[in-house]
């Protein structure tokens, strides 16, 4: 089992100081991972229903620092040697395939080879409007970028012709270290997304916690990359919800293989706290 830290670049962590010490503390304890949100914009006083919470509203103000989450991780990066560096999740319909593809290449080899590329259709249609991008057929935009992304990665001269992307012989380097192109998880709590991460994704990401929610995800992704003509284990799979030994040991009987914990403890000194005993009782006995 591997463990990551959500909400990374939140909180204390939006500061130079803050996020160095929280991704030091972290690996420092045996978290494999840090997973980052974003928002490029949090329009005032929007009116789409929060999918996460019972609200329909994001937790903290709408004034509450989001930093790119790209530069956060580079940032990270550089201060760290092993742990991975995760987009949890980035919102990629509203982002130029081309340019991204870039952005996390040139992320992939200055880390050496460390990134993950977590993306999610969104669900905030006031920012969507603001970024001047359609809200409509967000769905199929993805599956079209998620392709892109790997041709562009992957192809001495990248070319894709689509409803949505098209480019012809677009050289793009430099290309990641890891082998095969970064690593994508999907994100989303809904059927589709999981359809989405059977198709298309190297893991897939809920959204959930462990409830009745994630088994039957877990079971639509699986059907859909077997539909795909894809090994369903070879797709990885992470949740959170757990923050005990039992608790983990459940999602790992529903196919999880990794489990975020949120970014707790708000400063330094909190997180040596929460992040330390969270190594000694779960880490240490299941990692």
């Amino acid at each position: 089992m591997r463990f990551g830290i959500i909400f990374a670049n939140v909180g204390r962590a939006v500061t130079p100081d803050g996020a160095e010490a929280l991704a030091r503390i972290a690996e420092e304890n045996g978290f494999e991972s840090l997973w980052t949100v974003e928002h490029v914009v949090v329009p005032a006083e929007y009116k789409s229903p929060y999918p996460y919470s019972p609200t329909g509203r994001m937790p903290g103000p709408e004034e509450s620092p989001i930093p790119h989450p790209l530069i956060w991780l580079t940032w990270v990066a550089a201060a760290t040697r092993t742990i991975r560096l995760a987009t949890g999740v980035l919102i990629l319909p509203q982002r130029t395939p081309a340019v991204l593809a870039k952005e996390v290449a040139t992320l992939d080899l200055l880390s050496g080879g460390r990134v993950t590329l977590g993306v999610g259709v969104g669900w905030l249609e006031e920012e969507f409007r603001a970024l001047g991008v359609p809200f409509e057929h967000r769905g199929s935009r993805t599956d079209e970028y998620i392709e892109a992304l790997r041709v562009l990665w992957s192809d001495a001269e990248p070319t894709y012709h689509g409803r949505f992307v098209d480019f012809e012989r677009a050289k793009s380097y430099p290309k990641p270290v890891q082998p095969g192109g970064v690593p994508i998880a999907v994100g989303g709590h809904t059927p589709a997304a999981a359809r989405r991460a059977g198709r298309l994704g190297d893991e897939f990401f809920p959204g959930v916690a462990g409830g009745e929610q994630l088994p039957a995800l877990i079971e639509v992704m699986r059907a859909a990359a077997v539909d795909a003509g894809r090994d369903p284990d070879a797709i990885g799979v992470t949740a959170g919800g757990a923050m005990d030994v039992d608790g983990v040991k459940r999602l790992a009987e529903l196919g999880v293989n990794r489990v975020v914990v949120p970014n707790l403890g708000g400063d330094p000194e909190g997180w040596k706290s929460t992040l330390g005993a969270f190594n000694e009782n779960v880490i240490s006995k299941l990692g």
